[in-house]
């Protein structure tokens, strides 16, 4: 018990106390403030928040003053300052200015800046010398063609003692193959396979793709053989290429060939091939294989070009096939909306087939969809009306133009005349166009190329053509031509031939 007593009354008194004003005595007790360990959680967390957010406002001006430096020094060379001195102003660059530098130089145009620039930056650092920056510039320099900068970076990796990488190789093989000098490429093959390099798919690729730029597809496949015969297999991507590359080339044999080589494997093929087929087989106007391109590029939800899709749209016009314009540009809409091309090729399939009702619905569709017209859906309409002889309808829409906030071009004006010719009265309308100017405007021609594919080109523009190649090139740039310009000249070279006829006659 005597022990147990002390032992309470040396801990009776807590190690701290609180700060408190005694009514009855008006005296202050104060006590030491609480140590660390008993301090409330939320007031530790407080300090932690305070640190982190100084941390993180330093970060911030940090990052403010290193963007402001790359700014001004981005500046400078747009101001076309040579980047070697501002390297030695600055006395160093961080990496990312470096980098950001080379960048700069190469989509300026130059790109010969580059290698320089490099050696001093490394020079300044050793440790810059590795694999890393010299695979970039060599790179870099192989892409801009610059082969004896990339050869000289390649040297230099040698002299250090660096790994020479498959990339390395690659930029090197690429670079020379990109500029036709495929001696110097197949030197670097050949000293790849020298070094016990493991040989991959991407190094043929790019011969290849050389290869098809040159045309030369002889070659192409003898790479394929090489590749084969080195023990490379070539993957989907060497299939899709050389199918691309023989499908430019217009080779459909042997793009068949190494397509049925790719069904065989079960690789499939790329976006860019099924785009690269479906315009081999128009250019060749092979519709049956066209259209079976066409569904899988539609399956697959390929986007087909406007340009594409006039090429395609010229074939079925040249054999004839005007309904499947309205087919084509259904599936068109499915993926792209009611664009200008789908209505011009709605319009031109029933104009075409000379059907008024399916001109009607089509015009009807587009005041549903509010789609305003343009000189393209005028054009369709009139020359179909002019192929119809139903010169009524024709001066309807000749007076509604200016309503439909369509302005004639080259296109319109020969309607008009070429009307003329065959019979129709078009002196109000000429009348017209003369008092609100558009006889001196400057010629345009804003009506879509399938519009002269499916129609021709008629008397009147033709004649221009004639009349305007038969004047020496000094006459022909010595004016503004405007439509009444080519009116008057049509008009002379007519009376000129009349004038002949009577001479000879």
């Amino acid at each position: 018990m005597k022990t147990v007593v002390p032992l309470l009354q040396s801990h009776s008194t807590p190690p701290w106390t609180w700060k408190f004003f005694n009514n009855n005595y008006k005296t202050l007790v104060t006590t030491p403030s609480l140590p660390l360990c008993f301090r409330h959680p939320a007031a530790h967390a407080i300090s932690q928040s305070q640190d982190y957010s100084t941390k993180h406002t330093t970060l911030l001006v940090e990052s403010f003053h290193e963007h402001k430096r790359l700014k001004s020094l981005l500046d400078n060379l747009k101001n076309n300052q040579n980047p070697l001195q501002l390297l030695q102003q600055d006395g160093d660059w961080s990496r990312d200015h470096f980098w950001a530098v080379i960048k700069f130089l190469k989509h300026s145009g130059r790109s010969n800046q580059i290698l320089p620039v490099f050696h001093m930056w490394r020079d300044t650092e050793k440790t810059r010398i590795n694999e890393f920056n010299y695979e970039k510039i060599v790179g870099l320099l192989g892409e801009e063609g610059l082969m004896e900068d990339a050869v000289s970076a390649f040297l230099e990796m040698k002299s250090f003692g660096l790994c020479l990488s498959l990339q390395v190789y690659n930029s090197i093989i690429h670079g020379y193959a990109r500029n036709g000098k495929f001696d110097d490429a197949l030197f670097y093959l050949k000293h790849m396979k020298e070094m016990n390099l493991r040989l991959e798919s991407d190094t043929y690729d790019g011969l290849i793709e050389a290869y098809g730029k040159y045309r030369m597809y002889d070659e192409m496949g003898m790479c394929l053989k090489k590749m084969e015969l080195d023990g490379c297999s070539p993957d989907r991507y060497t299939y899709n290429l050389l199918i691309q590359e023989f499908a430019r080339g217009g080779l459909l044999t042997r793009m068949e060939r190494i397509y049925q080589s790719m069904r065989t494997k079960r690789m499939k093929l790329q976006s860019s091939t099924l785009i690269s087929m479906l315009e081999a087989y128009a250019s060749f106007g092979i519709v049956e294989k066209m259209e079976k391109i066409l569904r899988w590029t539609w399956n697959s939800k390929v986007t087909v070009k406007d340009e594409l899709v006039r090429k395609l749209a010229g074939v079925y016009i040249a054999n004839y096939m005007f309904s499947r314009l309205h087919d084509l540009a259904v599936d068109l809409t499915s993926r792209t909306g009611q664009t200008d091309i789908v209505w011009c090729l709605h319009l031109l399939s029933h104009a075409c087939l000379s059907s008024r009702r399916g001109m009607d619905a089509v015009v009807r569709e587009m005041e549903d969809s509010n789609a305003c017209w343009n000189v393209t859906v005028a054009n369709i309409i009139l020359l179909a009306c002019l192929k119809m002889k139903d010169f009524t309808r024709l001066r309807i829409l000749f007076s509604r133009l200016p309503e439909c906030r369509v302005e004639p071009d080259m296109v319109t004006f020969g309607i008009l005349l070429d009307a003329e010719e065959i019979g129709f009265n078009g002196k109000e309308i000429l009348e017209m166009w003369r008092k609100v100017g558009f006889l001196y405007r400057h010629v345009e021609m804003h009506t879509d190329p399938l519009v002269l594919s499916a129609f021709g080109k008629g008397r009147f523009l033709r004649s221009c053509e004639e009349a305007y190649s038969s004047l020496e090139p000094s006459a022909r740039e010595k004016k503004r031509w405007t439509y009444i310009n080519f009116i008057n000249l049509v008009t002379k070279e007519k009376q000129r031939e009349k004038q002949l006829q009577m001479n000879g006659s």
